[in-house]
């Protein structure tokens, strides 16, 4: 199994849609998929994060939420925040104890979903980025095309790199109809980051069924 965490640029930058879009390719193309949201913050009326509920309904094995959602927090805050509020810690241990489940069940492709952008903090003393290198996961980086964007891409790229792992390639979601030189952004972008674009994907309310992405993605993690 590939196992490949999803980070953003910052909140809202799109790391759900992009993980649908993938998995509803990927489905697509004949692999069977996992997905996890290791931790999130915000529920629904019925107690369920939605960006969790997204990852279960659209991999190809079904998992219970709570092997999708470790961690599901009430407050849309920061989620050291939430944890603090509910007198509950983010534990590592846990977090991988839960990764080795995900990746012990008979599928072609992990996607984990991270929180927030790339120094989430779990506590006062580690961040969810310290986690993805201990467990020394391949990255794929959702850059949300926005004012702003372009020092939130090279900041991200450059921690990602600083901690020694592997940038599979990035995706540009263009969150922002009205974003001003959004092509000119995008080429900046391709000309200063090593790992290659993936694809692009326009603004919409739902991904729209695309094996390009997914068939993007699948060749960059055989190379």
């Amino acid at each position: 199994m590939q196992t490949i965490f999803i980070t953003g640029t910052d909140t809202d930058a799109g790391k759900t849609y992009v993980a649908v879009a993938l998995l509803q390719g990927l489905k697509a193309l004949g692999y069977r998929t996992v997905a996890q949201k290791p931790v999130a913050a915000g529920v629904n009326g019925a107690g369920f994060n939605t960006d969790a509920l997204q990852l279960q309904q659209h991999a190809t094995e079904q998992l219970s939420y709570e092997m999708v959602n470790p961690y599901c927090l009430t407050d849309a805050v920061a989620p050291h925040l939430a944890a603090a509020k509910a007198r509950l810690s983010i534990e590592p241990a846990v977090l991988t104890k839960e990764l080795q489940k995900l990746q012990a069940v008979d599928a072609d492709v992990a996607l984990v979903e991270g929180a927030g952008g790339w120094l989430l903090p779990l506590d006062d003393h580690s961040t969810m980025a310290d986690w993805v290198a201990e467990q020394q996961l391949p990255v794929l980086l959702v850059v949300g095309m926005k004012l702003g964007c372009l020092n939130h891409a090279l900041l991200t790229v450059r921690e990602i790199e600083r901690s020694g792992l592997k940038l599979v390639g990035w995706v540009a979601n263009c969150i922002d109809p009205d974003m001003a030189y959004q092509q000119e952004n995008i080429n900046y972008l391709q000309q200063q980051l090593t790992a290659p674009c993936l694809g692009v994907l326009p603004y919409q309310s739902e991904p729209q069924l695309n094996t390009s992405l997914a068939s993007a993605f699948i060749k960059q993690l055989r190379n």
